[in-house]
């Protein structure tokens, strides 16, 4: 609903914001001067997970990752919350600290916020960062050829419903949590050690296009990837690192309403080999919470890239590539 009325309002036109709303880009990009622009996104959701300090890390790692995923360094941040006029003051702090101890981490200042009484309650951030307007990473970009990249396994979806009905074991709950607390800030400093040593060689940028996986699932981030840059997206559902539990909350239909709504939108634009089965078709479809980076790389620079993340303690997979533009735009094998 949201694209189809955002295609009605009036584009802005302002040459120095370089990246706005038309592509669904994860940030937006406004220059302020030949050599600095300002990134900035807002996220906030309701609790995923039980502990209220856990629940504070993982928003402010996943509103952070879109300054990462635009190749921005965090800068500022402003705090959100909608907070129940029942609700325990300590969990309020908990929440609270949670996310200044992962923006701490990030070195990311957090000024100030507003706060709401609101009965559900609801956490994130709006974060500000800087960027060299010629050193921007979009989702539009990808080439033919190029490899894709992921950062981070898949399954926090399907894992945060099996926790909501009382059916995720222990060790599933642990690994998924881990994984969503975890900041894209390595990751993205990887992929910027291969830009800088390709730029060093004078050749162009290798990393042709990032987004991060988030609401959309792998397969919708995967879509606005494809649809932006014209081509066509391969995926090797084998290669898909998935968190321990996913496929089994999947076997068990622990969905969320996200997840069918991801489905209803995408499934007219991507075709499964007939021997996927369905518990791995939801899972690609499931929608992530700080979720990995999606990245377009050059084939040739994709192992070094590989490399570059293991150093920096990222278990980065190829799980697939760009090809020409086909109908449909996914491919899924």
């Amino acid at each position: 609903m949201l694209d189809l009325v955002l295609r009605r309002l009036p584009r802005p036109e302002d040459p120095n914001l370089l990246v706005g709303y038309e592509t669904s880009d994860d940030a937006g990009v406004y220059r302020l001067t030949g050599e600095m622009a300002v990134v900035q996104t807002v996220d906030f959701f309701t609790p995923i997970v039980d502990d209220p300090r856990t629940f504070g890390q993982i928003a402010a790692a996943n509103s952070l990752s879109d300054v990462y995923a635009m190749g921005g360094r965090p800068l500022v941040a402003l705090a959100i919350l909608g907070f129940p006029a029942s609700g325990a003051p300590e969990w309020m702090e908990a929440i609270l600290r949670g996310g200044l101890e992962k923006m701490g981490e990030a070195g990311c200042v957090v000024a100030g916020g507003h706060s709401v009484r609101d009965e559900e309650l609801k956490f994130g951030y709006a974060v500000t960062g800087l960027i060299h307007p010629e050193r921007i990473w979009r989702n539009a970009g990808a080439q033919a050829g190029d490899a894709l990249l992921l950062t981070k396994p898949l399954g926090t979806g399907l894992i945060a419903t099996a926790l909501k009905n009382g059916q995720a074991a222990a060790e599933w709950v642990a690994a998924s949590t881990e994984a969503m607390a975890r900041l894209n800030r390595a990751a993205a400093e990887a992929l910027r050690e291969i830009e800088a040593a390709a730029t060093a060689a004078g050749d162009r940028s290798p990393i042709h296009a990032v987004t991060d996986v988030t609401g959309f699932g792998l397969l919708g981030h995967a879509r606005e990837i494809a649809a932006a840059s014209d081509v066509s997206i391969e995926i090797e559902s084998g290669s898909v690192e998935i968190i321990p539990g996913a496929i089994e909350a999947a076997r068990a239909g622990q969905i969320a309403g996200g997840l069918k709504s991801n489905r209803e939108f995408l499934e007219g634009c991507v075709a499964f080999a007939p021997a996927i089965g369905e518990d791995l078709r939801l899972l690609l479809f499931d929608p992530q919470t700080s979720g990995g980076l999606l990245a377009a790389v050059e084939a040739s620079r994709a192992e070094a890239a590989l490399e570059a993340m293991a150093r920096h303690g990222v278990g980065a997979r190829r799980i697939g590539r760009a090809v020409a533009k086909t109908s449909p735009l996914l491919r899924v094998s």
